[in-house]
Protein backbone atom coordinates (compact mmCIF):
# COMPACT_ATOMS: atom_id res chain seq x y z
CA UNK A 1 0.00 0.00 0.00
CA UNK A 2 1.37 3.39 -0.96
CA UNK A 3 2.39 5.72 1.85
CA UNK A 4 0.05 8.67 2.31
CA UNK A 5 2.01 11.94 2.27
CA UNK A 6 0.48 14.53 4.57
CA UNK A 7 0.87 18.27 4.19
CA UNK A 8 2.59 20.12 7.08
CA UNK A 9 -0.77 21.53 8.21
CA UNK A 10 -2.26 18.03 8.50
CA UNK A 11 0.66 16.56 10.45
CA UNK A 12 0.35 16.11 14.20
CA UNK A 13 3.13 16.75 16.71
CA UNK A 14 4.03 13.05 16.69
CA UNK A 15 4.11 13.08 12.87
CA UNK A 16 6.61 15.94 12.98
CA UNK A 17 8.72 14.04 15.51
CA UNK A 18 8.67 10.97 13.28
CA UNK A 19 9.71 13.08 10.30
CA UNK A 20 12.53 14.66 12.34
CA UNK A 21 13.66 11.20 13.47
CA UNK A 22 14.16 10.03 9.89
CA UNK A 23 16.06 13.19 8.96
CA UNK A 24 18.35 12.63 11.94
CA UNK A 25 18.79 8.96 11.04
CA UNK A 26 19.78 9.81 7.46
CA UNK A 27 22.16 12.54 8.68
CA UNK A 28 23.79 10.18 11.18
CA UNK A 29 24.08 7.47 8.53
CA UNK A 30 25.83 9.90 6.17
CA UNK A 31 28.30 10.90 8.91
CA UNK A 32 28.99 7.24 9.72
CA UNK A 33 29.54 6.32 6.05
CA UNK A 34 32.01 9.18 5.52
CA UNK A 35 33.59 8.30 8.86
CA UNK A 36 34.11 4.70 7.71
CA UNK A 37 35.87 5.97 4.58
CA UNK A 38 38.03 8.26 6.77
CA UNK A 39 38.81 5.25 9.02
CA UNK A 40 40.51 3.53 6.07
CA UNK A 41 42.62 6.63 5.37
CA UNK A 42 44.50 6.50 8.66
CA UNK A 43 47.87 7.51 7.24
CA UNK A 44 46.58 10.61 5.48
CA UNK A 45 44.24 11.70 8.32
CA UNK A 46 46.85 11.42 11.08
CA UNK A 47 50.31 11.76 9.50
CA UNK A 48 49.42 14.44 6.95
CA UNK A 49 46.43 16.33 8.38
CA UNK A 50 46.43 16.02 12.18
CA UNK A 51 50.19 15.91 12.71
CA UNK A 52 50.85 18.52 10.02
CA UNK A 53 50.77 21.48 12.48
CA UNK A 54 53.32 19.63 14.65
CA UNK A 55 56.03 20.08 12.02
CA UNK A 56 57.72 23.42 11.44
CA UNK A 57 57.53 22.95 7.66
CA UNK A 58 53.77 23.55 7.98
CA UNK A 59 52.67 26.43 5.67
CA UNK A 60 51.61 28.66 8.59
CA UNK A 61 55.01 28.37 10.28
CA UNK A 62 56.84 28.98 7.01
CA UNK A 63 54.76 32.11 6.43
CA UNK A 64 55.53 33.59 9.86
CA UNK A 65 59.17 32.54 9.51
CA UNK A 66 59.46 34.32 6.14
CA UNK A 67 57.81 37.44 7.57
CA UNK A 68 60.20 37.44 10.54
CA UNK A 69 63.19 36.88 8.25
CA UNK A 70 62.08 39.74 5.99
CA UNK A 71 62.08 42.15 8.95
CA UNK A 72 65.28 40.68 10.37
CA UNK A 73 63.62 39.29 13.51
CA UNK A 74 64.48 36.03 15.23
CA UNK A 75 61.42 33.79 15.36
CA UNK A 76 60.58 30.51 17.05
CA UNK A 77 58.71 29.59 13.87
CA UNK A 78 62.07 29.13 12.13
CA UNK A 79 63.54 25.81 13.13
CA UNK A 80 63.65 22.09 12.50
CA UNK A 81 61.00 20.67 14.84
CA UNK A 82 58.85 21.47 17.85
CA UNK A 83 60.34 20.31 21.18
CA UNK A 84 57.62 17.88 22.23
CA UNK A 85 56.56 14.33 21.54
CA UNK A 86 53.13 12.74 21.27
CA UNK A 87 52.38 9.55 23.15
CA UNK A 88 49.45 7.36 24.14
CA UNK A 89 49.16 6.29 27.77
CA UNK A 90 46.04 4.14 27.49
CA UNK A 91 45.83 0.62 26.07
CA UNK A 92 42.95 1.66 23.78
CA UNK A 93 44.17 5.24 23.34
CA UNK A 94 45.23 5.03 19.70
CA UNK A 95 42.25 2.95 18.64
CA UNK A 96 39.81 5.33 20.37
CA UNK A 97 41.52 8.35 18.80
CA UNK A 98 41.26 6.65 15.40
CA UNK A 99 37.51 5.99 15.77
CA UNK A 100 36.52 9.39 17.16
CA UNK A 101 38.69 11.28 14.69
CA UNK A 102 37.03 9.37 11.84
CA UNK A 103 33.59 10.33 13.19
CA UNK A 104 34.53 14.01 13.41
CA UNK A 105 35.94 13.89 9.88
CA UNK A 106 32.63 12.35 8.82
CA UNK A 107 30.75 15.24 10.42
CA UNK A 108 32.96 17.92 8.84
CA UNK A 109 32.92 16.43 5.34
CA UNK A 110 29.23 15.49 5.58
CA UNK A 111 28.19 18.89 6.96
CA UNK A 112 26.47 20.04 3.72
CA UNK A 113 24.34 16.87 3.68
CA UNK A 114 23.42 17.32 7.36
CA UNK A 115 22.35 20.89 6.54
CA UNK A 116 20.35 19.64 3.57
CA UNK A 117 18.45 17.17 5.77
CA UNK A 118 17.79 19.96 8.29
CA UNK A 119 16.57 22.18 5.46
CA UNK A 120 14.25 19.44 4.18
CA UNK A 121 12.67 19.29 7.62
CA UNK A 122 12.24 23.07 7.96
CA UNK A 123 11.35 24.07 4.40
CA UNK A 124 7.75 22.64 4.29
CA UNK A 125 6.78 25.17 6.96
CA UNK A 126 8.11 28.14 4.99
CA UNK A 127 6.18 30.32 2.60
CA UNK A 128 6.96 30.23 -1.12
CA UNK A 129 8.73 33.60 -1.06
CA UNK A 130 10.81 32.54 1.95
CA UNK A 131 11.86 29.38 0.11
CA UNK A 132 12.85 31.45 -2.91
CA UNK A 133 15.04 33.81 -0.89
CA UNK A 134 16.61 30.93 1.04
CA UNK A 135 17.71 28.75 -1.88
CA UNK A 136 21.37 29.55 -1.28
CA UNK A 137 21.20 28.65 2.41
CA UNK A 138 22.99 25.30 2.13
CA UNK A 139 25.73 26.65 -0.15
CA UNK A 140 26.41 29.78 1.91
CA UNK A 141 26.25 27.99 5.27
CA UNK A 142 28.55 25.21 4.01
CA UNK A 143 30.97 27.74 2.50
CA UNK A 144 31.19 29.68 5.77
CA UNK A 145 31.63 26.47 7.78
CA UNK A 146 34.45 25.19 5.58
CA UNK A 147 36.03 28.65 5.59
CA UNK A 148 35.98 28.56 9.39
CA UNK A 149 37.40 25.02 9.40
CA UNK A 150 40.30 26.11 7.18
CA UNK A 151 40.91 29.17 9.36
CA UNK A 152 40.91 26.98 12.47
CA UNK A 153 43.27 24.44 10.90
CA UNK A 154 45.76 26.84 9.29
CA UNK A 155 45.73 29.63 11.88
CA UNK A 156 44.28 28.73 15.28
CA UNK A 157 45.52 25.12 15.55
CA UNK A 158 49.17 25.77 14.63
CA UNK A 159 49.36 28.86 16.87
CA UNK A 160 47.89 26.86 19.76
CA UNK A 161 50.16 23.86 19.19
CA UNK A 162 53.27 26.01 18.78
CA UNK A 163 52.60 27.99 21.95
CA UNK A 164 51.35 25.19 24.22
CA UNK A 165 53.78 22.59 22.89
CA UNK A 166 56.84 24.78 23.49
CA UNK A 167 55.72 26.37 26.76
CA UNK A 168 57.81 25.36 29.79
CA UNK A 169 57.63 26.38 33.43
CA UNK A 170 61.06 24.85 33.97
CA UNK A 171 63.81 23.17 31.97
CA UNK A 172 63.33 20.21 34.29
CA UNK A 173 59.93 19.49 32.72
CA UNK A 174 59.66 18.02 29.23
CA UNK A 175 56.49 18.15 27.14
CA UNK A 176 55.18 14.68 26.33
CA UNK A 177 51.70 15.38 24.99
CA UNK A 178 49.02 12.73 25.22
CA UNK A 179 47.47 11.76 21.87
CA UNK A 180 43.93 12.52 23.04
CA UNK A 181 44.98 15.99 24.24
CA UNK A 182 46.71 16.81 20.95
CA UNK A 183 43.81 15.59 18.80
CA UNK A 184 41.35 17.44 21.07
CA UNK A 185 43.25 20.72 20.61
CA UNK A 186 43.14 20.47 16.82
CA UNK A 187 39.50 19.34 16.83
CA UNK A 188 38.40 22.16 19.15
CA UNK A 189 40.12 24.80 17.03
CA UNK A 190 38.63 23.50 13.78
CA UNK A 191 35.06 22.87 14.97
CA UNK A 192 34.86 26.06 17.07
CA UNK A 193 35.97 28.25 14.15
CA UNK A 194 33.63 26.44 11.77
CA UNK A 195 30.68 27.17 14.06
CA UNK A 196 31.73 30.77 14.75
CA UNK A 197 31.87 31.50 11.03
CA UNK A 198 28.14 30.65 10.84
CA UNK A 199 27.39 33.97 12.58
CA UNK A 200 25.95 35.71 9.46
CA UNK A 201 23.54 32.80 8.89
CA UNK A 202 22.37 32.94 12.51
CA UNK A 203 21.84 36.71 12.32
CA UNK A 204 19.92 36.29 9.05
CA UNK A 205 17.36 33.95 10.64
CA UNK A 206 17.16 35.90 13.90
CA UNK A 207 16.39 39.03 11.86
CA UNK A 208 13.78 37.14 9.83
CA UNK A 209 11.89 36.17 13.00
CA UNK A 210 12.22 39.67 14.47
CA UNK A 211 14.58 38.90 17.36
CA UNK A 212 17.47 40.98 16.02
CA UNK A 213 17.72 44.36 14.29
CA UNK A 214 20.72 46.35 13.00
CA UNK A 215 20.17 48.85 15.81
CA UNK A 216 20.45 46.09 18.43
CA UNK A 217 23.63 44.76 16.81
CA UNK A 218 25.17 48.24 16.76
CA UNK A 219 24.07 48.98 20.32
CA UNK A 220 25.70 45.83 21.69
CA UNK A 221 28.79 45.97 19.46
CA UNK A 222 31.08 46.64 22.43
CA UNK A 223 29.60 43.73 24.38
CA UNK A 224 29.99 41.55 21.28
CA UNK A 225 33.65 42.61 21.11
CA UNK A 226 34.20 41.42 24.69
CA UNK A 227 32.43 38.12 23.97
CA UNK A 228 34.53 37.61 20.84
CA UNK A 229 37.74 38.22 22.80
CA UNK A 230 36.60 35.76 25.47
CA UNK A 231 35.84 33.13 22.83
CA UNK A 232 39.19 33.83 21.20
CA UNK A 233 40.91 33.34 24.56
CA UNK A 234 39.13 30.00 25.02
CA UNK A 235 40.12 28.48 21.65
CA UNK A 236 43.60 30.02 21.36
CA UNK A 237 46.75 30.01 23.49
CA UNK A 238 46.79 32.71 26.19
CA UNK A 239 48.80 35.29 24.26
CA UNK A 240 47.46 38.54 22.89
CA UNK A 241 48.71 38.04 19.31
CA UNK A 242 46.82 34.76 18.81
CA UNK A 243 43.63 36.20 20.29
CA UNK A 244 43.78 39.20 17.95
CA UNK A 245 44.36 36.93 14.93
CA UNK A 246 41.19 34.99 15.80
CA UNK A 247 39.15 38.03 16.84
CA UNK A 248 39.69 40.01 13.61
CA UNK A 249 37.76 37.71 11.22
CA UNK A 250 34.97 37.22 13.76
CA UNK A 251 34.56 40.98 14.14
CA UNK A 252 34.49 41.28 10.34
CA UNK A 253 31.74 38.66 10.26
CA UNK A 254 29.88 40.61 12.94
CA UNK A 255 30.01 43.73 10.78
CA UNK A 256 28.84 41.70 7.77
CA UNK A 257 25.98 40.41 9.94
CA UNK A 258 24.85 43.99 10.60
CA UNK A 259 24.72 44.60 6.85
CA UNK A 260 22.79 41.36 6.34
CA UNK A 261 20.32 42.36 9.04
CA UNK A 262 19.79 45.73 7.29
CA UNK A 263 19.26 43.97 3.97
CA UNK A 264 16.70 41.57 5.44
CA UNK A 265 14.70 44.39 7.06
CA UNK A 266 14.85 46.44 3.87
CA UNK A 267 13.54 43.49 1.88
CA UNK A 268 10.78 42.83 4.40
CA UNK A 269 9.72 46.49 4.32
CA UNK A 270 9.61 46.41 0.51
CA UNK A 271 7.43 43.29 0.49
CA UNK A 272 5.10 44.82 3.08
CA UNK A 273 4.79 47.98 0.99
CA UNK A 274 4.02 45.94 -2.15
CA UNK A 275 1.41 43.95 -0.22
CA UNK A 276 -0.32 47.16 0.97
CA UNK A 277 -0.30 48.63 -2.54
CA UNK A 278 -1.84 45.44 -3.91
CA UNK A 279 -4.89 45.79 -1.61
Amino acid sequence: MAKVVKSPDEMSFLDHLEELRWHLIRSTLAVVIVGCVAFTMRGFIFDTVLFGPKNLDFPTYRFFCNVATFFGIDSEFCGDSLPFTIQSRLMSGQFSAHIWTSIWVGFIVGFPYVLWELWRFISPGLKDNEKKYSKGFIFVASFLFFLGVLFGYYVVAPLSINFLGTYQVSQEVTNEIDLASYVGTVRAAVIACGIMFELPIVIFFLTKVGLVTPEILKKYRKIALVIVLILSAVITPPDVASQIVVAIPVLILYQVSIYISKLVLKREAKKEKEFKNAK
